[in-house]
């Protein structure tokens, strides 16, 4: 399931977005002048009030956010979230935080509820970044391995329980050390007998490499360290600076889990202005590889989408289908060019548009030292964004996405890509 939210949604934000604060973030300029604070200390320019602004100084914007949406598996999604966003201080070198709530059901039963947050704490002496999410969902399942079969095409249900969190301390500018811990729990595994053509057996069952005891209820436990130096600029839609992230998480029976296996994963991010900061270029590496016994839902995955804090809030190689491959070793690039559509223009409406166009490799493997290039997955497309809190440049991102195995479709979503 993609989970495209539908693009109706932009017509009930676009009321609440006329009344977000206006002043533009894009870029940071000061006038010489006798008595001004420094930039650091300085107190945010308070214009006039406006709906959702919230907290002393009005440096947090909180708004609703209505959700809907169709997909064949699920039938009609509708359901409401909300949107904190800003600094959590008056400092403004500290970058902005936001949380991120929703709740949705389907006509069909499936359901989410989910908080999601990234949060630094005054002067970024802290890095907070974490999930709740609890989904009752139904998603196709191909196998495992990067030659799985789109007639392999079978449902699969459960019920998904995530805590993920990660506690950082700055160490040095812009570097931060702490750990992450995640749970993840399934339970209400489910299968039809047949694929979704009802002409042979589901995979869930015939997939050599799939165990009896991944098909029933499993729980999975880790911890372990996390390094990240970040330059980032806004965190949510970067015009300049850096991400390289590297952690491990040790999953194993003294921590609660069903699964003994190590997770690694790198993930290193580059920004960049083309001419000025009305063209941007964002690119990604990200490798995710494990050691041990790791179940199907905890596999790396090529289309993802609904990985959360798994990948660092990235979604992977959009066009593909949720986990459409998945193995234990996986390597994916993608690569976005960000453009701002009508920068010069008179109309406040106007300049909140950019536009974007995207693409991406990616492959997965059994084990690190067999990758063949030749099976190497495709995934690009292009979109819409809506500028929907400048000061802390919160854009809603409408695709237009395919790639390898998968039909093209429409995402929606809160914040870029990557």
């Amino acid at each position: 399931m993609r989970f495209s939210l539908a693009a109706l949604l932009l017509t009930g934000l676009a009321f609440t977005a006329a009344a977000t604060p206006v002043a533009p973030p894009d870029s940071a300029s000061t006038t010489p002048g006798a008595g001004l604070a420094p930039l650091s200390t300085r107190m945010p320019a308070r214009g006039p009030q406006s709906f959702g602004q919230i907290g002393k100084n009005k440096t947090l914007t909180l708004l609703p956010i209505p959700v809907l949406f169709y997909q064949a598996e699920t039938g009609l999604g509708y359901g409401l979230g909300g949107l904190l966003s800003g600094r959590f201080s008056a400092d403004t070198l500290t970058r902005p935080s936001n949380a991120r709530v929703q709740y949705w059901t389907t006509t069909e039963g499936q359901s989410l509820i989910q908080l999601v947050h990234t949060v630094y704490t005054p002067g970024e002496k802290f890095y907070l970044n974490g999930e709740i999410s609890a989904y009752d969902i139904l998603l196709y399942y191909y196998g495992k391995g990067a030659k799985s079969a789109s007639a392999n095409e079978s449902e699969t249900e459960y019920k998904l329980f995530i805590i993920n969190q990660r506690l950082q301390k700055q160490i040095a500018p812009k570097l931060f050390f702490g750990a992450q811990y995640r749970y993840t729990k399934i339970t209400g595994v489910s299968s039809p007998a047949t694929n979704t053509d009802n002409n042979a057996t589901s995979v869930f069952y015939t997939d050599p490499r799939m165990t009896e005891r991944e098909r029933q209820n499993t729980q999975i436990s880790g911890l372990g360290p996390v390094i990240t130096y970040d330059t980032r600029d806004v965190p949510l839609a970067a015009f300049h600076g850096n991400l390289l992230d590297f952690g491990a998480t040790f999953n194993g029976t003294g921590l609660g889990s069903d699964y003994r296996f190590v997770r690694y994963q790198l993930d290193a991010r580059h920004f960049q202005p083309i001419g000025s900061n009305n063209t941007i270029l964002a690119a990604q590496f990200l490798g995710q590889f494990h050691t041990g016994d790791v179940p199907f839902r905890e596999l790396a995955g090529i289309g993802a989408n609904l990985g959360g804090t798994l990948y660092n809030n990235a979604n992977l190689l959009r066009g593909i289908y949720e986990q459409r491959f998945r193995d234990r070793q996986m390597i994916m690039f993608q690569a976005e060019l960000r453009q701002k559509l009508f920068p010069n223009s008179d109309n406040e409406w106007l300049r909140r548009f950019d536009g974007a166009i995207f693409g991406g490799v990616g492959n997965v493997n059994q084990y690190i030292d067999k990758f063949n290039i030749g099976d190497t997955k495709y995934a690009g497309g292009a979109g819409i964004r809506f500028n929907f809190i400048r000061r802390d440049r919160v854009n809603l991102r409408l695709d237009y996405a395919g790639g390898t195995g998968s039909a093209p479709g429409i995402l929606f979503a809160i914040g870029e890509a990557f």
